[in-house]
C-alpha cells in the first residue's frame, strides 16, 4: 500500500515513552490528547504488523506454487492463498477507515457519542402506519433495554387505536449513536392489518430519525431566533403535569425547526430538555449544510415517508425482513420486533465500515 507505516510506527514509539513520563502525565489535557492518539495508532500499528505478515504469507505462498509440482500440496497452496488474499483485503480496508479517522482529528468519533434523540412518525398509511410505528418504538424500546442503555420518551401523539403519530425519546448508553445510526430512513411494512376484513395486505410505512447529542459543542442560539410556548401535558404524571402549563413547545424561527417535551413535571426541566433537542437538531443541519449533502435535514436523514421510499421492508406474509442498503434478508420478524437487532445492526456496520 502507498502509505507508510514506518512513520505511523515511529510516532506510536514516541508517544509510547512520551505517555510514561511522570511530568507528562502531570498535564492533563496534553495526557488526554496523546492518549487518544495513542489509542487509535495501536489499533493501525497491530493491523499494518498483521498485513506485513500476510504479505510475507503470501510470497512465500507464491514462490510454493511456482515450484511445487505436488498436486495435493498445490491445491492446498492455491486454498491458502485465496484466504490470505480475502484477509489482505479485509484489513487494507480497515486500514483506509483507520486513517482517515486519524487524519481528521477534529470529527467526533461515533464510538464516543452516548446520547441520541430517537424520534419515530407515522408516514403513508393511515392507522396501520401508526400501529407500525408504535411497533418500532416497542423493537427499540427492548434493545435499548437489552444494552442497558436508559431511554425516556420526550414528548408523543398517539391516535384512537393505541399507535404513534409521532414519539420522541432520548437514549443514553455506551455506543448508542454508533450502532443506531443506521436505523435513520424510511420503514415499510406489508402485512394484513387486523382491520382489514378481505384480507387484502397494506403497505405502510413509518420514518425513523436518530440524532447524536454533543454535550462538549456549545452552540450560541439567540432568543429573539426563538418561539416559545406552554402548553398543559397531554401524558402521564400526575395532576401537577396535566393540570399546569408544564410543557414547553420551541421554534427556532431561522430553520424552521420545532421541538416539544412534556415528560418533565417543571416547566423550566422541559424547556432545558427541549433545549438540548433544539440543539442538537441545528448542530446537525449544519454539518450536513456544510458537506452539501442535501437541501432539508429532515429529507435526508428519513426520506418523505412515500412507499417508494426505504431502506428496510418488514414482509410480514414471507416472515422476511430486508434492508435494502445491503440487500440482505433476515427471517423471524417477531424475533426482530421483540428486540433482536444485533444481527442486522453488525451487518450493516460491518457493510459501512469496509466501503468508508
Amino acid at each position: 500500500m502507498a502509505l507508510n507505516y514506518e512513520d505511523l510506527k515511529k510516532e506510536f514509539g514516541d508517544l509510547s515513552g512520551k505517555l510514561s513520563q511522570a511530568d507528562f502525565v502531570l498535564r492533563k489535557d496534553d495526557y488526554r490528547e496523546a492518549s487518544k492518539r495513542f489509542a487509535r495508532l495501536s489499533s493501525i500499528v497491530e493491523k499494518a504488523n498483521r498485513l506485513e505478515n500476510i504479505e510475507r504469507e503470501l510470497t512465500q505462498n507464491q514462490k510454493l506454487l511456482q515450484e511445487t509440482k505436488d498436486e495435493e500440496l498445490l491445491n492446498l497452496a492455491k486454498e491458502e492463498a485465496a484466504k490470505l488474499e480475502l484477509q489482505k483485503e479485509s484489513l487494507q480496508k480497515e486500514l483506509k477507515l483507520l486513517i482517515k479517522k486519524l487524519e481528521d482529528p477534529e470529527a467526533k468519533d461515533e464510538e464516543e457519542i452516548n446520547e441520541i434523540i430517537l424520534e419515530i412518525r407515522a408516514g403513508t398509511g393511515g392507522d396501520e402506519a401508526a400501529l407500525f410505528a408504535a411497533d418500532l418504538f416497542k423493537m427499540y424500546q427492548a434493545y435499548i433495554e437489552s444494552k442497558n442503555w436508559s431511554l425516556k420518551v420526550i414528548d408523543e401523539s398517539r391516535d384512537e387505536l393505541g399507535g404513534y403519530k409521532e414519539i420522541i425519546m432520548e437514549a443514553k448508553g455506551k455506543r448508542v449513536f454508533s450502532l443506531l445510526k443506521y436505523e435513520s430512513g424510511t420503514h415499510r411494512v406489508q402485512r394484513i392489518p387486523e382491520t382489514e376484513k378481505s384480507g387484502r395486505i397494506h403497505t405502510s410505512t413509518a420514518t425513523v430519525a436518530v440524532l447524536p447529542v454533543f454535550k462538549d459543542v456549545k452552540m450560541e442560539i439567540s432568543e429573539k431566533d426563538l418561539e416559545i410556548t406552554f402548553f398543559r401535558s397531554s401524558g402521564a404524571g400526575g395532576q401537577n403535569v396535566n393540570k399546569v402549563e408544564t410543557a414547553v413547545r420551541i421554534k427556532h424561527k431561522p430553520t424552521g425547526i420545532t421541538v416539544a417535551c412534556q415528560s418533565e413535571r417543571q416547566q423550566h426541566q422541559n424547556k432545558e430538555r427541549a433545549m438540548s433537542i433544539l440543539q442538537a437538531k441545528i448542530y446537525d443541519l449544519k454539518l450536513q449544510e456544510q458537506q452539501a449533502k442535501l437541501v432539508s435535514q429532515r429529507r435526508d436523514l428519513i426520506g418523505t415517508g412515500e412507499r417508494s421510499e426505504k431502506i428496510r421492508t418488514y414482509n410480514f406474509p414471507q416472515d422476511r425482513i430486508t434492508d435494502h442498503r445491503i440487500n440482505q434478508s433476515w427471517k423471524n420478524i417477531q424475533r426482530i420486533l421483540l428486540g433482536d437487532l444485533d444481527l442486522i445492526i453488525n451487518d450493516l456496520a460491518r457493510d459501512g465500515e469496509l466501503n468508508n
